[in-house]
């Protein structure tokens, strides 16, 4: 376990003594806000692009606590990562205890500017919790140089390992408030040679930890595939990502929502009336032309999103029958 944070400690830039392994995201998510006392005086900021099943742990938490949920409006279409920055910034307020933002978005694919961001709140003197659930093996990460509170992130997704296997960072200064979600034997541990954090984290119950170990080859595995390892893997999806949308923009007569610089190797289009019915369109793409791609609902139910994302093992005939299937409905 020790070895297996190491190595991914040492690939995300992270303090090993600050990472622990979840089995997901969203528990990381829940670990740090059903950890943290807050009280009716306090606001916790987000926005309206964030996870849905994070927004929930927030909404669970404000429920307990009376806190109060602060909604920074982003805008679908975006002009720039600067609009981001200036539409959440005018949300903070002397009450915002902790933000909680995304890194990269789920529904709508943007990469938000969380350095940036986080600088700013910092000199505030507010936490910050990303959910970075789509970053490792997507971006290029340095946790130390982001500079987060807190900061978690799967493995499942873009580094390719087995489902379970994904990590929390927390700030050393802010590891004694943290809790994991399942208490277990590392509560009352009289060991000394390890902190609190590892002993409560590092065995909470009786878990499987094949996924957790399976990281370092997977990273190892996945680095040599070309010659100018990660960077060149990550350049090569963003740049398959930003022909695909591009032919499906094109095919499809969609304008573009973002600029190319913030999307990583996901990319969404908002779909017109035409394709309004995105549950039933799910179904058929799969049903009858075996493509699997999400549609997801936002603000103008009318105008279902579509998110493609782009891999090893994708290419670009595979956007252009996306756009044929669709031309078909």
């Amino acid at each position: 376990m020790d070895q297996a944070r190491q190595q991914l400690a040492c690939f995300v830039g992270a303090n090993p003594e600050e990472l622990v392994f979840v089995p997901n995201a969203t528990t990381g998510i829940n670990a740090v806000l059903r950890s943290l006392p807050f009280s009716e005086q306090d606001e916790l900021l987000t926005t309206n692009h964030e996870y849905n099943a994070c927004r929930n742990v927030l909404e669970f938490v404000a429920e307990r606590t009376n806190a109060k949920i602060i909604v920074a409006d982003i805008p679908f279409p975006v002009k720039s990562s600067e609009q981001i920055i200036e539409r959440l910034m005018e949300k903070v307020s002397p009450r915002t205890k902790l933000v909680l933002i995304d890194h990269i978005t789920s529904q709508t694919g943007f990469i938000f500017p969380i350095r940036e961001i986080i600088q700013k709140l910092n000199n505030l003197g507010i936490d910050t919790l990303i959910d970075g659930a789509h970053a490792p093996g997507m971006l290029r990460l340095n946790l130390q140089e982001i500079g987060a509170t807190y900061y978690t992130g799967n493995c499942h997704k873009w580094l390719s390992a087995p489902k379970g296997a994904a990590f929390l960072c927390v700030k050393l200064n802010k590891q004694s408030l943290i809790r994991p979600v399942t208490i277990s034997h590392g509560a009352n541990s009289p060991r000394s040679d390890r902190s609190r954090f590892f002993l409560e984290f590092d065995w909470t119950g009786t878990p499987d930890p094949s996924a957790y170990l399976c990281i370092p080859e997977v990273i190892k595995f996945l680095g040599s595939l070309f010659p100018g390892g990660w960077s060149e893997l990550i350049n090569t999806n963003h740049n398959l990502a930003i022909q695909g949308r591009k032919i499906l923009s094109e095919k499809l007569e969609i304008s573009l929502p973002c600029p190319d610089e913030m999307i990583g190797s996901m990319a969404v289009l908002p779909l017109g009336k035409r394709w309004q019915h995105f549950s039933d369109l799910n179904q058929k793409l799969w049903q009858e032309y075996k493509i699997e791609v999400p549609m997801m609902p936002w603000d103008d139910q009318n105008k279902p999103l579509m998110r493609i994302s782009a891999h090893l093992y994708n290419h670009l005939s595979q956007y252009e029958y996306l756009a044929e299937a669709l031309l078909d409905f």
